[in-house]
């Protein structure tokens, strides 16, 4: 019998590394985008946008590695819903990566509004607005969509088959479901990032995964689930 070993380390180490890398990519930039001065602050602080890219890549690298990670184990039991968590989360991981790509666009364009004349200047605010639209609504509600279907769909899996204990995947389950009243929260005020409801509201699903990738490396997934035919092939 097959026990997935490797695959529930590498997706413990994913589940912290993601945790970690959504909460720190928020550290470097601090509250640069929200001041006037936004893109005057951005020029000035290269370095920094830089390494935040670089963490939202991190981001974006291990949220689709869980899933992928998971998919071998998980097609066992629910062959579709193994396959609608990659697609999920590889989803989710793309609006990141857009939300990245604006902010190293509003990296340039405040570069070249350094010394620019004031038409220019007004110019390069509306352009850098619209940036910031972008990666709002692509890193602060787009994401929160595709976030929770995908892993809605392994938790669901999870729960069912008993790969991990059923606190531990019903856990994220509700977790999955705070997490999309954030979504909709986000959607309706147009209140991005952390703000209080936001990050009140997925609070429960960060320490659930932190929780859950623990466990895989500690003690991996159940040996009596994968040698059972516990439920229906997708």
């Amino acid at each position: 019998m097959t026990t997935y070993r490797g695959n529930a380390i590498a997706v413990g180490i994913l589940f912290i590394a993601c945790s970690a890398a959504s909460i720190l990519s928020a550290v470097p930039l601090g509250s640069m985008l929200g001041g006037p001065d936004y893109l005057a602050q951005l020029a000035g602080n290269g370095g920094r946008v830089v390494v935040t890219a670089l963490i939202e890549f991190i981001w974006a690298a291990t949220g689709a590695g869980i899933a992928i990670g998971l998919y071998p184990v998980l097609r066992k039991h629910n062959r579709s819903l193994a396959l609608g968590s990659v697609v999920g989360r590889t989803v989710e991981n793309t609006f990141v990566l857009v939300g990245t790509l604006s902010l190293l666009a509003l990296l340039t364009l405040g570069q070249k509004s350094v010394g620019a004349d004031p038409a220019a200047a007004s110019s390069y605010q509306a352009v850098g607005q619209a940036l910031l639209a972008v990666r709002d609504w692509a890193n602060g509600f787009l994401n929160y969509l595709a976030f929770c279907v995908g892993v809605s769909m392994y938790y669901y899996v999870l729960y069912r088959s008993r790969l991990v204990p059923r606190w531990l995947s019903g856990w994220g389950l509700v977790g999955a479901g705070l997490c999309l009243g954030a979504f909709v929260w986000s959607g309706f005020t147009q209140e991005f990032g952390f703000a209080t409801v936001n990050t009140a509201l997925n609070i429960p699903i960060g320490v659930q995964e932190m929780v859950l990738g623990v466990w895989l490396i500690a003690k991996g997934f159940s040996r009596s689930a994968l040698a059972s035919d516990v439920g229906s092939q997708g």
